[in-house]
């Protein structure tokens, strides 16, 4: 595998999970409550802890993008 197609991989996952966060923020900050009863129809739980749970898997998931999308991305184009 050459560095022109891992570039190529690196590219197109930090496309597609970034749309997947931008997706996911805009649902969190524009529809709420659609969210949480659609989750709350398969997990019972208090709105209080909905709204931890969900803000922290967002973060975690923007963290985890950052460092295993965007990170490899951006030092491929530098090496290469």
């Amino acid at each position: 595998m050459d560095i022109q197609s891992l570039t190529t991989f690196f590219m197109w996952c930090t496309i597609i999970n970034g749309a997947l966060l931008v997706l996911w923020a805009t649902m969190c900050i524009l529809a709420p409550d659609l969210v949480y009863r659609t989750q709350s129809k398969w997990f019972p739980i208090p709105r209080e802890t909905f709204n931890v749970v969900i803000y922290s898997f967002l973060g975690l998931f923007k963290i985890v993008f950052l460092v295993f999308n965007v990170v490899p991305y951006v030092a491929l184009l530098i090496v290469g």
